[in-house]
C-alpha cells in the first residue's frame, strides 16, 4: 500500500504505484554530480529519510558522480522495500571534464542498462528513461534506433516500463509509435513553461510528466512575482514554487533533490502549501 500521506497523493506509472511527491538523486553526488559526497553518512540518511517519510519514487542514473548515486541507493535501501520503484535514465555519459557526452548508440544503451542493474543489485529496471538532446535542451532528430534497442531490452525481461527524457514533442510522438511510455521528463518550472501543451496532452493519455529542475537547477527561481506571493503567503519561494507544480496538473510527479534531511522536509512541507486561485492567477503569468 503506498503512502497517500505526502502532498499531492499517488499516481500509476505503467502498473507501479508512486507518491506524486519523489526524490531526486543527483545532487547526493559531489560538486557538479562529479564524484563522492562530501558527507557520505549524510547521504545515506537522506535516502532512508526519503523512504521513511513514504517517498516510493526515486529517480537516478549511472552517470550520476558516475556511478555515485546508485551506488548510494543501494548501500542505503536494498533490500529495498516492494513499494520503493527506483527510476534511471541512460543515454550519456560522463566526460573528464564533468560534460554529458551522448550514448546513445545500440551497445552504450545496453551496457548501461546492464551497468545499472548490477550498481543497483536488481534483476529488473522498473523504469528506464531515454536521455535525448544535451546540455542545452532537447534537440530535434529521429529516436528510433535508440529507443526500439530499449524495446528490445524490455522485451528481454531487463525493463518493466520506458520513458524518454529532455525531448520534444515529436520525439515523444516517435517514441509512443514504437512502444507504450510511461512518463515523460524534461525541464519545466513555473519560469520554464515551454511544455504546457504536451503536459496537457500527456494527462489525457494517463501518462506522467516528471520535470527535472522544478526549482530552477543550479540557478534558483528568481521572481519577482514569486517573491511577493510567497511573501504573502509567509512562505519560502521555492515552497510556492513546488506547491503551483503540484497544482498544476495531476500528471505532474515531484523529484526535487537535496543532500540534506532538514531540506528534504521543508521541501515536502513546501509542496503542501495551500495555494488560493488567486495565488494561482497571480503565478500563471510568470512564464507565460
Amino acid at each position: 500500500m503506498v503512502s497517500t500521506s505526502l502532498p499531492g497523493g499517488t499516481w500509476t506509472l505503467g502498473d507501479l504505484p508512486v507518491t506524486r511527491f519523489g526524490y531526486g538523486a543527483m545532487q547526493l553526488a559531489g560538486p557538479w554530480v562529479m564524484g563522492p559526497p562530501a558527507d557520505h553518512g549524510g547521504a545515506l540518511a537522506v535516502l532512508r529519510a526519503a523512504v521513511e517519510l513514504g517517498i516510493t519514487h526515486i529517480d537516478t542514473s549511472e552517470a550520476y558522480g558516475p556511478r555515485v548515486t546508485n551506488q548510494l541507493i543501494r548501500e542505503a535501501l536494498h533490500p529495498y522495500p516492494d513499494s520503493l520503484h527506483i527510476v534511471t535514465k541512460v543515454g550519456a555519459n560522463r566526460d573528464q571534464q564533468g560534460g554529458w557526452p551522448p550514448a546513445r548508440d545500440p551497445e552504450s544503451l545496453r551496457r548501461s542498462v546492464h551497468e545499472n542493474l548490477s550498481t543497483l543489485g536488481l534483476d529488473v529496471l522498473d523504469l528506464v528513461n531515454l536521455r535525448l538532446g544535451d546540455a542545452a535542451g532537447p534537440q530535434p532528430g529521429s529516436i528510433a534506433e535508440a529507443f526500439e534497442t530499449l524495446v528490445g531490452l524490455q522485451q528481454q525481461g531487463l525493463i518493466r516500463h520506458l520513458g524518454v527524457s529532455n525531448a520534444t514533442p515529436e520525439q515523444v510522438a516517435e517514441a509512443q509509435a514504437i512502444a507504450p511510455i510511461v512518463c515523460v521528463q524534461n525541464m519545466y518550472n513555473l519560469a520554464h513553461r515551454q511544455d504546457d501543451e504536451l503536459i496537457d496532452a500527456l494527462a489525457e493519455q494517463g501518462i506522467a510528466y516528471v520535470p527535472f529542475f522544478p526549482l530552477g537547477g543550479f540557478s534558483p527561481l528568481q521572481s519577482s512575482v514569486l517573491s511577493t506571493v510567497a511573501a504573502r503567503l509567509e512562505a519560502a519561494p521555492m515552497s510556492v514554487a513546488l506547491a503551483w507544480l503540484l497544482r498544476r496538473s495531476p500528471n505532474i510527479l515531484l523529484i526535487p533533490g537535496t543532500s540534506s534531511t532538514t531540506h528534504l522536509r521543508e521541501n515536502i512541507a513546501g509542496a503542501a502549501l495551500p495555494l488560493s486561485d488567486d495565488d494561482l492567477t497571480e503565478l500563471d503569468k510568470i512564464g507565460r
